[in-house]
């Protein structure tokens, strides 16, 4: 940021801030830190200007005499990089200490101050505060004053001297006093800043001579707490008796700061002002700002409280979320944070790092409010504080007739362009409007009038919202821009001038809130600055900082305007966008106190029992680190689940447990048992744990080592822990789990497999001894099966995903037979039939096999926006064909009338059209997907089959039918190597001719809404070129237009407004005659437009030719050349640009709002 250098009392001359500088290393010893004995080098990063002794141009804006000041530098601001420190007051800290108190005398001095309650108010805006600099001529280190307190925070005057070399060849030793202010520079915080403006002051000793000051303005914080000039004054003007600043070798240094409220420090707003702040989302500001002014508008907060929210939800009622908010503004010692209210709004996390339009959100809200009051006992509370009337009228000059209607408004744009203050603007508002020349006013059988128009008050609601027009669209550059112009208001205005009656009370209003943008048309700041209760005690709203402030700072500050036309310390850019005045017979009424009595006690209940809720999460959430979850599966869950492992993580329903992560393992099973409702021997927990192998199977604990260890140990820190907690069956008769030998025994599961159902049925678990044979499986897993005893089993091994092994010898140990046997392992088992093989998938390696491949996809209709489709299971090493069979039987509809797109790898919209000989598989189709992204493929029914569509060329026009009106979409499927002719006899087949019509159709080709080319119907398809202005249309050929003479033709008829290149609507093809006066082509025009006469005769014609237009002026004296209307051909042979008839006049169409491609409406979804 630049520095403001300028003489005091004398007007600045130019802004010198912010000269190109560049960093030298200059070395300094230590000051305090250590003695001279063993002192090492501080290095201070400085900087140095480029420019130095051209001083005859900018002498004027530094010094008060020129001549006594020719060798002082011009630079810019610096912060300091230097680590300093306060000089001891134990002069006997080494050698270096004692000689530095020597020579630089009393540095601890208390600093004088001009504010006589520095100690008395802390919190306090602006102090003047001084520093003495003793012995100055020895100065050698930099020196820090004792701290004045501004804003809570310690500010303090740093002194330094400082050296350069200059010159051409860089050989000029120059001396300096280096003079800044640092802010907050003990704090090791790097969250808090706070912006300042501050004068710099060298005080004059010496009678007849002015003190020299510099001024600055900066923004301080943690890497940029002090800010200054590294070359305040030469030293040899500081040590020059003459120059009046030095007596007794002391100087005095002065500072007068004034300051903002501070960020990310410890402001108590309420205590310092009895108001709170709202936290700021990312660009909430401007929501902010508009929230403060409604809840100071009291009347509308007592209503608001009433509303009834009872039975609302809590996370989707925006009267809920606003009750909340303000009840927190009034009650609560702290900012108080919005997200619920956004959430409330159904924004993302996006809209709230978007600044919206504050006019818009503030019409969006209190329609809100205004809605969910209807039918309460605070009905009409919105209108009755907002609304006020005016008058539109319209009343010819010359004849005694006119119109008028009453319109309501919640808020009055003003004018700020070319107006000095609120008058003027009022004034331009209800200025009329002269209707004259092609303006002329309809006043029916009276025709066409001159007249005014213009609106008038009627009246002016309680609280009066003014809307200061700095954001405007410019056509220019296609954006909005911001007008940072000088507009005055003041605190009381009357408006009575501006009613068309007087109002049964005066329509006198005092100034409740000022809200301010800092910033440009592409973002910024906002603040409000609210007079509470309409004394003229005025505070500033800065997000979660409220602070005090002066009516100047308040109003006159926020006028705008450039650096001629404002106080040099206010930004240019800074202004006010809106303003709330209150009418002073309303005030005391709109201004009432709100007490704790005027808030309905059961929302006073809800409101504190969330509190108490959020309480309770945020200490669970400040204590999350301490504990952990233990996610419990029983068996049961096991039971149906169709896939590898036992059980699908993503679907199963957990029994969470939340643990300390120092219990014991102990504690845990008996909290376990307890929950369960079992006795703590009937329960055994098994973890599940992840092998290699990508599988997740239970395994054992260790009880005789884990029993006492701490929970999270066992879980080897693994947060959520999950486990099966193995339990007796009931119909067992058990009273206890069997045991367990961790060395000889292995738990095994179970899973039947069904091939004629596809299907696998879970048989439980079961402990056998490792050297067992597997043979001894057999009865074990006939019984569980419900299968006769000597029923033959073919048994296999799941051993992970795609990959089941067969079971060979049976009368093998399982140790030897199961590959690395493990607690865990899964037994898959089926009959062992020669039938099998006639099903689908006759074992259960197949099975699984179809299972690995097995996707879920979405199928998406391409031509519905946001079509949620229907999900089907394939595999994916299905056919194209095989697919489009399965999705064909699914919908019901000949699999040949699909055509599928897959999805842009970049995008979720459809990429191109898949051919029907599409040879890849599904595996292909989904390539772009990651493994648990969900799928989508895009398809469309098509009218034809893929097959004849392939050799097909789509073509979309726009038929037209004969009032001139785009009445339908086309979609024709002509052969690709087919004519305009088999386009025309496709289109036959959609469009419905005229009854009397010639039954013929023609096409054309419209560019930028005037027609370029009518191609033969034997021009083929192929060479029709398409672009992005280019559309296709179709029409039945009028009768009259069938047959054309020698010298006859067809010309092509466009519409535009001001500039031939503004064209709009909907051309079309006129038959004109060589020799025709033109009045006559007029004539039809009409006809074939139907434009009322009195529309008709606004409209103006010009014969463009080349791009160039010729305006007919008198219609009754042209005829038609048809030989200067025809194209003509260029030396390629080709055509050149076709001359056509515009029809110059207002568009009357609706125009498309502009949106910037970063804005959006705004909406409140809920």
């Amino acid at each position: 940021m630049g520095c403001f250098p300028w003489q005091q009392g004398v007007k600045k001359s130019a802004d010198i801030g912010r000269i190109a500088s560049k960093h030298v290393k200059v070395t300094v010893s230590g000051k305090n830190s250590y003695s001279l004995k063993n002192s090492r080098a501080v290095t201070l990063s400085l900087k140095k200007p480029k420019i130095q002794n051209k001083l005859t141009a900018i002498e004027n804006m530094n010094h008060v005499n020129d001549k006594e000041n020719q060798n002082n530098d011009v630079e810019e601001m610096d912060t300091q990089d230097v680590e300093t420190a306060e000089t001891p007051n134990d002069a006997g800290e080494g050698d270096g200490g004692g000689e530095n108190r020597q020579l630089n005398g009393e540095v601890q001095e208390q600093a004088a101050s001009q504010d006589t309650e520095m100690g008395e108010d802390e919190s306090r805006s602006e102090a003047t505060f001084r520093y003495t600099v003793h012995n100055v001529s020895k100065l050698k280190d930099s020196e820090l004053s004792p701290p004045c307190i501004v804003r809570n925070l310690p500010w303090k005057i740093m002194v330094m001297p400082r050296s350069s070399n200059s010159g051409p060849d860089r050989t000029i030793h120059t001396r300096s006093l280096g003079f800044f202010l640092q802010c907050n520079g003990d704090s090791d915080s790097n969250s808090w800043s706070c912006f300042a403006l501050a004068d710099l002051r060298i005080v004059s000793q010496k009678d007849g001579v002015d003190s020299f000051t510099r001024k600055i303005q900066h923004l301080f914080f943690s890497k940029e707490n002090d800010w200054g000039f590294s070359h305040f004054m030469s030293m040899n003007e500081v040590l020059d008796p003459e120059k009046g600043f030095i007596k007794d070798d002391s100087i005095i240094l002065e500072v007068h700061v004034i300051a903002d409220a501070p960020h990310g420090v410890s402001w108590d707003s309420k205590k310092h002002t009895g108001y709170v702040g709202l936290k700021n989302q990312g660009a909430t500001c401007y929501m902010n700002s508009l929230l403060q002014t409604l809840y100071f508008t009291n009347q509308l907060r007592k209503a608001v409280y009433k509303m009834p929210t009872e039975g609302d939800d809590s996370a989707r009622s925006v009267a809920l979320a606003l009750q909340r908010v303000f009840h927190e503004l009034q009650f609560s010692d702290k900012p108080v944070g919005t997200k619920k209210l956004t959430k409330s709004f159904g924004w993302e996390t996006l809209d709230s790092f978007m600044q919206h339009d504050v006019q818009e959100f503030l019409r969006v809200l209190l329609d809100k409010l205004e809605s969910k009051m209807k039918g309460t006992c605070v009905e009409g509370t919105v209108p009755k504080l907002f609304e006020g009337k005016m008058v539109s009228f319209i009343k010819c000059k010359n004849v005694d007739y006119g119109s008028t209607r009453i319109e309501t408004f919640y808020d009055i744009q003003l004018n700020i362009k070319g107006k000095k203050n609120i008058d003027e603007s009022f004034r331009d508002y209800i200025t009329t409007e002269i209707l004259d020349g092609d303006n002329k006013y309809d006043a029916g059988e009276h025709g066409l009038q001159d007249a005014e128009k213009g609106v008038i008050f009627a009246s002016f609601p309680p609280v009066l919202h003014l809307h200061l027009m700095r954001f405007q669209y410019d056509p220019i550059t296609d954006c909005s821009v911001k007008f940072n112009d000088r507009f005055e208001f003041s605190d009381k205005i009357s408006l009575d001038p501006y009613l068309q009656a007087a109002e049964a009370t005066r329509a006198d209003y005092t100034l409740h809130a000022v809200l301010v943008h800092s910033g440009d048309n592409h973002g910024g700041h906002y603040v409000v600055f609210i007079n509470p209760k309409g004394d003229g005690k005025w505070c500033k709203f800065d997000d979660d900082v409220v602070s005090k402030c002066p009516k100047q700072e308040a109003i006159d500050n926020n006028f705008g305007g450039h650096d001629d036309d404002m106080n040099m310390t206010v930004k240019h850019c800074t202004n006010a966008y809106m303003l709330v005045y209150i009418r002073d017979s309303e005030l005391k009424n709109v201004l009432q106190e709100v007490t704790e009595e005027d808030i309905p006690q059961e929302l006073s209940d809800r409101l504190q029992e969330e509190k108490r809720m959020e309480q309770i999460r945020r200490k669970e959430r400040n204590e999350a680190h301490l504990y952990m979850t233990v996610n419990v599966v029983l068996e049961d869950s096991f039971e149906g689940h169709q896939g590898n492992d036992l059980y699908d993580p993503d679907k199963v329903q957990y029994r969470t447990f939340r643990f300390k992560k120092d219990t014991t393992l102990s504690d845990v099973i008996d909290q376990l048992a307890e929950s369960l409702k079992y006795p703590v021997e009937q329960i055994r927990p098994w973890p599940f744990n992840y092998r290699s192998n990508q599988t997740c199977r239970p395994t054992l604990i260790d009880f005789e080592a884990d029993l006492y260890k701490f929970v999270v140990d066992v879980a080897e820190n693994v947060n959520p822990f999950n486990i099966w907690v193995e339990t007796v069956r009931p119909d067992s008769g058990l009273k206890s789990l069997p045991t367990f030998d961790k060395d000889l025994d292995v738990l095994l599961f179970f899973k039947l497999y069904d091939p004629k159902h596809k299907r696998i049925h879970y048989c439980g678990h079961h402990y056998i001894p490792v050297a067992a044979k597997v043979q001894e499986l057999i009865p074990v897993l006939n019984e569980r099966a419900g299968f006769p005893p000597n029923t033959e089993l073919v048994l296999y091994e799941e051993i992970k995903p795609n990959l089941t092994e067969k079971i060979e010898n049976y009368n093998e140990p399982l140790e030897k037979v199961l590959e690395e046997l493990m607690d865990g392992d899964i037994i898959v088992f089926q009959k062992d039939e020669k039938d099998n093989i006639m099903y689908d998938l006759p074992t259960c390696q197949a099975y699984f096999r179809d299972l690995y491949y097995r996707v879920e996809v979405t199928f998406c209709d391409k031509t519905i926006p946001n079509d949620p489709g229907f999900t089907m299971e394939l595999s994916q090493q299905m056919t194209y064909d095989q697919m489009t069979r399965a999705v064909g039987q699914r919908m019901g509809i000949d699999p040949y009338l699909l055509q599928f797109y897959k999805c842009q790898n970049y995008k979720d919209s459809p990429s191109h059209p898949l051919r029907c000989t599409y040879e890849g598989t599904v595996k292909d189709l989904l390539s772009n997907y990651k493994p648990k992204q969900p799928k989508k493929v895009y398809y469309q029914i098509l009218s034809i089959r893929i097959n004849e569509l392939e050799n097909k060329k789509q073509f979309k026009c726009v038929w037209v039918g004969p009032k001139l009106k785009e009445e339908k979409d086309l979609i024709l499927y002509p052969n690709k190597t087919g004519t305009v002719a088999d386009l025309l006899e496709e289109a036959r087949k959609q469009v419905e001719l005229s009854e009397n019509g010639s039954g013929k159709l023609r096409f054309l080709e419209v560019n930028c809404y005037k027609i370029v080319n009518s191609p033969h119907e034997d021009t083929l398809l192929e060479t029709l070129s398409t672009s992005a202005n280019k559309t296709f249309r179709i029409e039945e050929i009028p009768r009259e237009e069938l047959t054309l003479a020698e010298d006859e033709m067809l010309i092509g008829v466009g519409h535009f407004h001001k500039d031939i290149y503004n064209t709009f609507g909907i051309p079309f093809l006129l038959k004109i005659k060589n020799g025709e006066p033109f009045y006559k082509v007029k004539d039809r025009i009409q006809k074939k437009l139907g434009v009322p006469e009195k529309e008709f005769v606004k409209f103006k014609f010009a014969v463009v030719i080349m791009g160039q237009p010729q305006f007919i002026k008198d219609d009754s004296d042209y005829t038609i050349n048809t030989n200067e209307l025809r194209p003509a051909l260029n030396q390629g042979g080709t055509t050149t640009l076709r001359p056509w008839l515009g029809l110059e006049h207002v568009n009357k169409a609706p125009k498309r709002s502009r949106y910037n491609y970063l804005e959006k409406a705004i909406k409140i979804y809920n």
